[in-house]
């Protein structure tokens, strides 16, 4: 079975300081949704090189055991509350795509 990944870019995260409240809500009901994060760059001590573009944004990224699982996590009532919890402003491209089996 392919696994499932939130892949989640923050074009224009000038304080990131802003989203403590989404992140405290958003962490545990990854967890609980069965995701792990496998990367949170440049913003949490990541390394980052950059190519092509040129640009370091936030990219954070999360594994699922499968696609649906991803699915299910995102709309979860837990997620959906952290959700809500996002700041004014913020831009975020957000995508669930399935692994390579």
């Amino acid at each position: 079975m392919a696994k499932g990944y939130w892949v989640s870019v923050y074009p224009a995260l000038s304080d990131p300081e802003r989203l403590t409240a989404y992140d405290k809500l958003a962490g545990p009901a990854v967890q609980a949704g069965g995701g792990r994060v496998l990367s949170r760059i440049p913003s949490r001590g990541g390394r980052v090189v950059a190519h092509e573009a040129g640009i370091t944004q936030r990219v954070v990224l999360i594994e699922f055991d499968s696609f649906e699982q991803a699915v299910s996590a995102y709309e979860s009532e837990a997620y959906q509350k952290a959700l809500v919890a996002l700041p004014d402003g913020f831009e975020r491209d957000f995508r669930i795509i399935e692994g390579i089996d």
